[in-house]
């Protein structure tokens, strides 16, 4: 009996993903990304392939104007300033005074006290969706700095933020997801695992910046269901690594090779690999 409902959790879920996949693609959101150096190439270049239209947008001379008009809102900390604050809390403020979702990513909370001010900040503008490492996570539901970060390195695994991620999701009324070996996302009630991914992903910077944007493209097309739009995206990007993964020579081809499965993934691939489970 135990098994045979976990078969029909496991085909629900596929269903979910792929119908979030697809909405995204019919329906193209917009999603405007504030976010770091590093990762704004692969970032766009993830949001494109998988049917979505990144806007690289962080001027605040432009975020009261443009910000409405997105679907979505993506602010990323991994090459913070004190000239972006401004513009990444104005955009939060705006997007959340349009209706429109948010997604932020505390990039290495933990790993100095600017950062750390910064992303409790953005915090408190209600953000619908946190996604960081179990590193970041702990760092903001405990609000004090990591004497041991390593900074956008996770030095802990993501069952070990499980009910700091609850935690958090409690207090400020948000869906936390942890990235990890087993992604948890959490409305801090509801606690779902997704086992889709490669361990390879860890060696490709920006991976996970990538997959919050994902996430942001995903929660545009369903706000109200954060929580399943959040478990969708992870185990779909998760999914597209895999097929990449088949004939990927390193981290390098894994990338590209991931962009493409993301852009050519089919029903039967999504429904059938989902790997998402109530914990």
């Amino acid at each position: 009996m135990a098994m045979a409902n976990k078969g029909t959790e496991q085909r629900e879920w596929g269903q979910r993903a792929w119908a979030h996949f697809l909405a995204v693609r019919q329906r193209s959101p917009l999603v405007q990304c504030i976010t770091n150096f590093v990762s704004m190439d692969f970032m766009a270049n993830t949001l494109l392939s998988a049917g979505a239209s990144p806007a690289m947008i962080h001027s605040s001379d432009e975020i009261p104007e443009f910000t409405p008009k997105a679907h979505a809102l993506l602010v990323n900390a991994g090459t913070l300033t004190a000239d972006w604050l401004p513009g990444m809390k104005l955009a939060a403020q705006v997007a959340g005074s349009s209706g429109k979702p948010w997604v932020l990513d505390p990039v290495a909370a933990g790993a100095s006290s600017f950062r750390l001010m910064a992303c409790s900040e953005l915090l408190e503008l209600s953000p619908t969706v946190v996604r960081g490492n179990a590193s970041e996570i702990l760092a903001l539901s405990k609000g004090c700095v990591d004497s041991k970060s390593k900074g956008v390195d996770s030095i802990h695994g993501s069952a070990d933020a499980i009910e700091a991620a609850k935690s958090l999701a409690q207090s400020s009324g948000t869906v936390v997801a942890v990235s990890g070996a087993v992604d948890i996302v959490t409305d801090g009630e509801r606690v779902v695992g997704v086992r889709n991914g490669v361990p390879m992903l860890q060696k490709i910077t920006a991976s996970g910046c990538a997959v919050t944007a994902l996430i942001a493209a995903f929660v545009s097309v369903d706000p109200l269901h954060a929580l399943e739009a959040t478990a969708s995206a992870f185990s779909v990007f998760g999914i597209a690594s895999e097929a990449g993964l088949e004939t990927a020579r390193g981290p390098a081809s894994l990338r590209t090779n991931l962009i493409d499965s993301l852009h050519s993934l089919g029903e039967d691939a999504v429904v059938s690999r989902v790997s998402i489970h109530s914990l």
